[in-house]
């Protein structure tokens, strides 16, 4: 699948040593086969490996940068690559909404690697997927699962970018199917059992043929999303080596890659702001001004310096670093103590 974006493109990046949010969930205890614990289905959940995402779904903007619903067209067509997704009646499918997809292709990534048949239909409990993303287990978590699940199912995406080695025409959705089957109490309440879902064939065909599977940083769901997006283009375009390579990109291309639709200068400013913040996990983010042109004569004025975007692997921290804080945290007490 064509992944690289242009710039200066480092090399294909080694699977992450970072740890991931669903180490507790590994601990969880093994899913038994009988009756009592999947009634009518057999669910692949809880997740016991790490949170997975397909290299061209980070490296590319598929989701809409916003919180609640995004109504307008998302276009994308850079160099070879041409994508085009299209509201449903519940608007595009967000990048917080993407956290489903993520977990189902964690799903998909776990079973191929543990050497099981994959289908394209996943049953899994919203119990589990909560967990792995770190969302809390209120009422309004489960409303908000509804009308994610309802905004991939009705997002209409378009792209010329290949998938287990077939292109596709036309238009697709993230999930064909996507069920809540519950019961209810006495009372009438429901309770949510279990969500079925059926991941699109684009989607399932990267993954299982392609194998270009990359994990994510634990800290990746307490991101924003602008921080997200940044976070993922690195990890599947960037450098994952301490060699001295960067991912260097001009602010504009960077812009489009992202998926920002507000204005460039805006996008300059929040992107100076999370560099500030040294927010994203693994990475450094820098913004390099470059020389401005020469002063035009023909009295429009001087143009803007040029601005690229540097994006480095950011080295993990030494042993030694590690013990010397805990000596330094020790003395600290040891002067408490004796005060």
């Amino acid at each position: 699948m064509p992944t690289k974006p242009a710039g200066k493109a480092a090399k294909p990046p080694a699977p992450s040593s970072a740890k991931s949010p669903v180490k507790a969930a590994a601990k969880a205890p093994a899913r038994r086969r009988d009756g009592s614990q999947r009634d009518l289905f057999q669910l692949d959940s809880p997740l016991t490996g790490e949170i997975r995402g397909e290299r061209s779904l980070m490296a590319f903007p598929f989701f809409a940068l916003a919180k609640s619903a995004w109504m307008k067209p998302l276009t994308y067509h850079h160099g070879p690559v041409s994508i085009e997704v299209r509201p449903s009646a519940n608007g595009v499918a967000t990048i917080y909404d993407k956290e489903i997809v993520l977990y189902i292709a964690s799903l998909m990534a776990a079973k191929l690697e543990a050497g099981e048949q994959v289908e394209q239909d996943f049953v899994f409990t919203a119990h589990d997927l909560f967990s792995v993303t770190g969302s809390n287990h209120s009422a309004r978590s489960y409303q908000r699962l509804s009308e994610a699940l309802e905004r991939l199912q009705g997002t209409q995406i378009k792209t010329n970018i290949e998938a287990g080695g077939e292109g596709e025409e036309g238009f697709f959705s993230w999930l064909s199917e996507a069920r809540l089957h519950y019961s209810k109490t006495r009372t009438g309440e429901k309770r949510l059992k279990a969500v079925k879902v059926r991941l699109c064939d684009w989607l399932y065909r990267a993954i299982l043929r392609d194998r270009q599977v990359l994990d994510y940083a634990a800290a990746y769901f307490q991101l924003g999303p602008i921080e997200r997006r940044i976070y993922e283009v690195a990890r599947a375009t960037g450098p994952d080596t301490l060699d001295g390579e960067r991912l260097e990109i001009d602010l504009a291309t960077f812009r489009l890659q992202i998926g920002y639709q507000n204005p460039l200068a805006n996008f300059r400013a929040a992107l100076k702001q999370i560099a500030g913040t040294d927010t994203i996990p693994d990475y450094d983010l820098a913004l390099v001004e470059g020389e401005a042109p020469a002063e035009n004569t023909g009295g429009r004025g001087r143009k803007a310096a040029p601005v690229s975007v540097v994006i480095t692997r950011r080295a993990p921290p030494s042993v030694d670093q590690g013990a010397s804080g805990d000596q330094a945290a020790l003395s600290d007490q040891a002067a408490d103590e004796v005060a």
